[in-house]
Parts: structure tokens; sequence; C-alpha cells
């Protein structure tokens, strides 16, 4: 029987399924607002950081342009400001990549268009998912912001907060010097927030994203409303007094001279995150069913670098379940939802317990983290997995139950 899926949005969960969909020989249409030649002019979509684990699926869909060989890095350094500030470095098993949006997502819109997938361009409105699904045997909603969101039903258990935790201030930025090796630094400056420094391909070359991710409150939150565009000197040396008082691991990279936005102000984006659960399906009033995926059905803040690879994930896990069943109904529902709920709560469930001040087991995992170097690769590789990073963080006993564990780093590498 042939089948042919709709999908609501061009973001990375989309592009992923219609990719997997494509090459399992399934009729895909996706409807975005956006064309591919858009998207260079457009301002800064976000920072996002691929995993090993989804580039390892962008190998498998043939669409690994940024090969980790050359674009990747490969640990985290950690700082930890305080009385007592520590900085030390993780590992990951394979190297991860960031690529800015406004070159990857046209980049697989064409590659998903040149192997049968169809594109409808134009805003939707709620309302018209429900007529999708007349030409569709399934809808998949990836469209998060909105209207189209709100279809899905909001889940408060897993919803604890009603706004922003974190006020962000994120940009791509020339004039900064990497570590000796590629890396993302993670720097928290108690009370006040957290920086990261992810290397970012960009339409330039190399650059660095730095994603400010500031206490509401704090003295860091300014740089959240401060406009570019009004002063830009004034701009940049406020963030440079900030990041030296705050930030000090990353500010004793960056050249004062040539320390600016890659390309002005359309590199840089403000606002804030307010993490979201919502159910994962609902049944429209034809009675076929409409799947959430991505941002429409978790919302994280950007913290942990989750929000991407869970998309990819999820979009893998439909994609296999649409291929497998003819009936797309609830008990097809319960299965998918079966299958990406642990990952997708595990990312929340972290990153929502970091936006949080650090209980005292946390505050002994980061002291042994910075002098145990086992022990701090498997928390940094845990990045690809957060189900298992939630495992080792769901509750106090937990966190000291892994810190008693012996290690190696022999061992955690076999």
């Amino acid at each position: 029987m042939s089948k042919h899926i709709a999908i609501v949005g061009g973001g990375v969960g989309g592009l992923h399924l219609g990719l997997y969909l494509r090459a399992r020989g399934i009729a895909v249409t996706v409807y975005t607002d956006r064309q591919p030649h858009e998207f260079a002019g457009a301002r800064l979509l976000n920072t996002v950081a691929h995993h090993s684990i989804t580039v390892a699926r962008e190998t498998e869909l043939g669409v690994n342009h940024w090969p980790t060989e050359q674009y990747g890095y490969y640990c985290h350094y950690h700082h930890f400001g305080g009385e007592q500030p520590l900085f030390f470095r993780g590992d990951f098993k394979s190297a991860s990549r960031a690529v800015d949006y406004r070159l990857y997502l046209p980049r697989l819109m064409e590659d998903l268009a040149s192997r049968g997938g169809r594109f409808v361009y134009g805003a939707l409105k709620a309302d018209d998912v429900a007529h999708l699904v007349d030409g569709a045997d399934l809808v998949v909603v990836c469209a998060g912001k909105g209207p189209l969101g709100q279809l899905f039903q909001h889940d408060p258990a897993h919803s604890p907060f009603d706004g922003p935790q974190r006020m962000l201030c994120v940009g791509l930025y020339k004039g900064v010097r990497e570590e000796a090796t590629r890396s993302v630094t993670l720097s928290v400056s108690p009370g006040q927030g957290e920086l990261i420094d992810i290397p970012t391909v960009t339409f330039s070359g190399m650059a660095h994203a730095l994603l400010m991710e500031n206490v509401p409150g704090g003295e860091m939150e300014t740089l959240a409303h401060l406009r570019y565009e009004d002063d830009p000197r004034f701009f940049l040396d406020t963030l440079l007094d900030k990041l030296e008082k705050h930030h000090p691991t990353v500010y004793r990279r960056i050249d004062r001279d040539t320390f600016d936005l890659a390309q002005g102000g359309l590199d840089l984006l403000q606002g804030g995150v307010t993490p979201t659960v919502r159910q994962g399906h609902m049944t429209l009033p034809s009675g076929k069913i409409a799947i959430a995926l991505g941002d429409v059905q978790a919302v994280v803040d950007p913290l942990c670098g989750q929000g991407a690879n869970m998309a990819s994930h999820a979009a893998f896990v439909l994609g296999e379940q649409i291929v497998r069943q003819s009936v797309y109904d609830e008990r097809f529902c319960e299965i998918v939802e079966a299958q990406r709920r642990d990952r997708i709560l595990g990312a929340t469930r972290w990153t929502n317990l970091f936006l949080q001040p650090p209980s005292p087991e946390l505050m002994q995992l980061i002291g042994t983290m910075s002098q145990d170097r086992a022990l701090c690769d498997e928390f940094t590789d845990n990045f690809n997995r957060p189900e298992e990073q939630w495992n080792r963080l769901a509750s106090p006993q937990r966190i000291l139950n892994w810190l008693a564990e012996p290690r190696s780093r022999e061992a955690l590498a076999a």
C-alpha cells in the first residue's frame, strides 16, 4: 500500500523524517514558510550542536556535508566560577559538530527535494492542519512556534515553569581564539548564569557561537535587551566587560580589537525560552492522527544542547514505525511514544535540573569531575544519551552512587 506523510515544519526533525521516509520510498510533502534561498538573509535562528549520535544519523541519511574530521569539536571545557574556580576537561568518544542552521536547513531541503520530497511554501494556520489529512495518511507537526504547537495539549506534570528561566543573548562572533583542542566551553557564573562557547560553521567559515544564559534580575540580563544596532561599540564593550568578570576562561581567548558579530546584527538573537512538554499526538476532526515532533512536543532551554538531537532521534523513531505499520491510530501513537519518551523526558528533566541552583550532591559531582577525568569524560559523552545522564542525576542517591562507582578511563573506552 502506498503511503503519503504530510510534515508541517522544515526544521531538523521534519527534514530528518522526510529524508528517512524518502530513502524507503514513502511519499512526503513538507509544508514550510521559508524557501531555501531565503535563509541567507534571515536573522540567526539558533545555535545548535549536533552530537556524534546525530552526526551518525546524518551519515546514514547521506547528508553529512560537514564531516567532523574537518569541522568537529572533541571535548568540553568546564569552568565553574566562585571563590575557588574550577577549570577542567571532558572528552567525547566521537566528535560533535555545529553548523549555522541558515546553512544547514536549506542544504537538507535541497537534498530532500532532489530525492523526490515535495515542498509547499507558505504560512499555515492551526485550522489548516485538519485539511492536510485529505491527501495524507498521517500529519506530523514540527513547527513549534505559535498556534501550531498549541494544538497539542500542555503536559503540566513535565512543564514545571511558567516562564523563561534564563534570558538569552546568542550571537556568532569573530575574534575568539580556540583552545589548543577545538572544543565547547561550558562556563558557569554562580547566581548570574552560564555561557556556552560553540565553534560553529558559518557563511564566512568557522566562528564562535556565544550562547549567554543569563539569570533574570542578574548582572548579565541586560545583554538580553541591549540592541547592537543602536550602538555596536557600546554593545560589544558592555559584553566584553561582563565576560571578563563572569566568564574569564572565554574572555582570555578574545581579541578585543577584532571581536565583533561575524556578519553584523543579523548574527544576534535575544529572548527567552519557556521549557514546555506537550502531549505527543492529537486526533483531528476527521478521525486521523496528528503527531507532534521536535519543539512541538518538547521545548527545552538550550543550556544542555539537546533540542535538535532530541528532534532527530524522535524523527528516526517515528520514521521506523511509519515504515513498519500501515494503520496510524491510537495504538500506533502508543508505540511511538513508548520508544521516544525516555530520551525526551531525560533531556527535559536534566536541562531543567541545571536551570536551578545546584544541590550539595551536584556540587560534589562537579568537584569530583574536576579531579577525575574518567568521570568527566563519562558526563561529557552522556550529552549523546540524555536518558543515561538523567539516570545518573535523577536523585541525590543516584549522584552519590555514581560517585562511588570504580572507574578508569580504559574501562570507559572499552
